[in-house]
């Protein structure tokens, strides 16, 4: 079981609960909690799509929720649903459009990053995300409540090894493009119209060496200033509208 706390992200699973597709299938949605004495639009239309979707609502004292979540930034409400589902690789694989788009995180291990990353695969159009199964964040609570919802609406691999995963998206007919202030060439200088794989590097290490060597390009996002380098949610954000872009 997991639990989805804050508005945006339990009506996300909700919608997705309500029109009955097979991520909703096997991520069912158990109850919805609610803080006694929170009221406002946005919380009563939760209450009222919850019933609609026959999830039973339950008004609790806020220090519940607080302990369920950990945390008190729940906006006073919190959802117990079925464990967000990853795919295996070939799973992702098979049903990618072409040219497929994959954001692959090599040990980014902040579930806020995370979250913000999911977010933006969503928007840009993105086929999947791929985590490494250590020393990574996974999809919990928190990165789902900085994804604000949109974590029901992407796929996500996690894997053993990402550097047999490189292998296995290049088999595929993906060309990976690392980022790295420490690249050769700017990110708007590689052909991104093609099946990619965006590589991106944990907070403060960057790429791995064995992960580097296995991209077919290492590319950097310029800046100006004293700064070196991008937050790795900023940096998702540029290079997949990049591909946005360039495929437009």
């Amino acid at each position: 079981m997991a639990v989805i706390y804050g508005i945006h992200g339990i009506e996300q699973a909700l919608a997705v609960h309500r029109e009955g597709s097979p991520r909703a299938a096997r991520r069912p949605l158990e109850q919805l909690l609610v803080a006694r004495g929170r009221g406002g639009r946005e919380v009563q239309q939760l209450v009222e799509a919850a019933r609609a979707a026959r999830v039973p609502v339950r008004f609790v004292q806020r220090s519940e929720l607080d302990r369920l979540t950990g945390t008190r930034a729940h906006q006073g409400v919190a959802a117990v649903a079925g464990a967000k589902r990853y795919l295996d690789l070939e799973e992702l694989l098979g049903a990618a459009k072409s040219p497929a788009l994959f954001v692959l995180l090599d040990g980014v291990e902040d579930p806020r990053n995370l979250g913000a990353i999911l977010r933006t695969a969503v928007c840009a159009g993105a086929d999947g995300v791929i985590l490494p199964q250590r020393r990574a964040a996974g999809v919990t609570p928190a990165a789902e409540k900085a994804a604000a919802g949109a974590a029901e609406h992407i796929s996500v691999a996690r894997v053993v090894n990402l550097g047999r995963a490189m292998e296995q998206l290049k088999q595929a007919g993906c060309w990976l493009v690392g980022l790295d202030a420490g690249g050769e060439r700017a990110f708007t200088e590689v052909d991104l119209t093609v099946s990619v794989g965006l590589v991106l590097g944990g907070e403060g290490k960057g790429l791995h060496q064995q992960v580097r060597k296995r991209c077919d390009f290492v590319v950097k996002i310029p800046t100006v200033g004293p700064v070196g380098s991008l937050n790795v949610s900023v940096a998702a954000g540029v290079a997949l509208y990049e591909v946005l872009r360039q495929r437009r």
